[in-house]
C-alpha cells in the first residue's frame, strides 16, 4: 500500500472517530515508569547498598512498594525522601547492610514457632527463621504479612528468601502497618515528622532504646544519616529513641 493510500486510510479512521490504540508498554518500560516514582534512583541504591547479596534487587524493591502505595509517597519531596532513608536505614541495621537473606544463627531456627497461634506451623517448627530486609520471624508475622498482600508465607515462608519481590514487601509491610514496640508505625512516624528514633523504638526498641543499647542505635542513626545525604536532604530531628 502507497504512503498516500495508508495516510488516507488513517485520516478516514479519525474522520470516524475511531480511537487508534497506542502500543502496550512493554515490561522495561513500566519497570522504569515505576523507578523514576521513587525518591531512591538505582545508583543511590547501589551506593547505599555496595556489598549487597544480589538476591536484594533495586527492581524487586519497586515491584514490592506496589503492595504498599502511600511508602515514601506522602508529603513533600523532602518528607517522602527521609522515609526512604529511613526505612532503608533500618533495613541496613537489621538484614547486615543487605548482605542476610536468611538468619545467620541456624541454632535460633526452632525457636520461632507458636503452634497455638492463628494456622499454627504448617511448614514446620524450624521455617520461620528471621528472612528478608528486616528478618521477618515467627508464623503469625508470617502469616500476617502474606494475608496482606495474598501471598501463602505460612505455608510458604522460604519465598521471602527467594523471591526479591516478595522479601521487600515483608519489609514494607511491617514499615507501613506494624508499632511493634512503639506507639506508631515508623512510616506514620516519618510522615508526622516525629523522627529517625521513633522507627527505631517500633522496630526494635524494647531492646535497645532508652540506653539499652547505645551502639545499636547508633548505627543505625549513622546509617539514616549516610543516607540522607546520598538523597541530598537534611535527616531532621529527633534522631535518637
Amino acid at each position: 500500500m502507497s504512503v498516500k493510500r495508508v495516510l488516507a486510510v488513517l485520516a478516514a479512521f479519525v474522520a470516524a472517530g475511531t480511537m487508534i490504540a497506542a502500543p502496550l508498554a512493554s515490561a522495561s518500560t513500566a519497570s522504569t515508569a515505576g523507578e523514576e516514582a521513587f525518591v531512591v534512583n538505582k545508583d543511590q541504591f547501589n551506593k547505599m547498598f555496595p556489598n549487597r547479596n544480589g538476591f536484594y534487587t533495586y527492581e524487586g524493591l519497586v515491584a514490592g512498594m506496589k503492595s504498599f502505595g502511600k511508602f515514601a509517597n506522602e508529603g513533600n519531596d523532602d518528607t517522602k525522601k527521609r522515609e526512604a532513608a529511613a526505612f532503608l536505614a533500618n533495613v541496613n541495621h537489621e538484614s547486615d547492610g543487605l548482605k542476610a537473606v536468611r538468619e545467620y544463627n541456624t541454632a535460633n531456627y526452632s525457636h520461632y514457632c507458636d503452634p497455638g497461634a492463628a494456622g499454627g506451623c504448617p511448614a514446620g517448627r524450624d521455617q520461620y527463621y528471621g528472612r528478608g530486609p528486616i528478618q521477618l520471624s515467627w508464623n503469625y508475622n508470617y502469616k500476617a504479612a502474606g494475608d496482606s498482600f495474598g501471598v501463602d508465607l505460612l505455608h510458604k515462608p522460604d519465598l521471602v528468601a527467594t523471591d526479591a519481590a516478595v522479601a521487600w514487601k515483608t519489609g514494607l509491610w511491617f514499615w507501613n502497618t506494624q508499632s511493634g514496640a512503639g506507639s506508631m508505625k515508623p512510616h506514620d512516624a516519618m510522615v508526622q515528622n516525629k523522627g529517625f528514633g521513633q522507627t527505631i523504638r517500633s522496630i526494635n526498641g524494647a531492646l535497645e532504646c532508652d540506653g539499652k543499647r547505645k551502639d545499636q542505635v547508633e548505627a543505625r542513626v549513622s546509617a539514616y544519616r549516610n543516607f540522607t545525604k546520598i538523597l541530598g536532604v537534611d535527616p531532621g530531628g529527633n534522631l535518637y529513641c
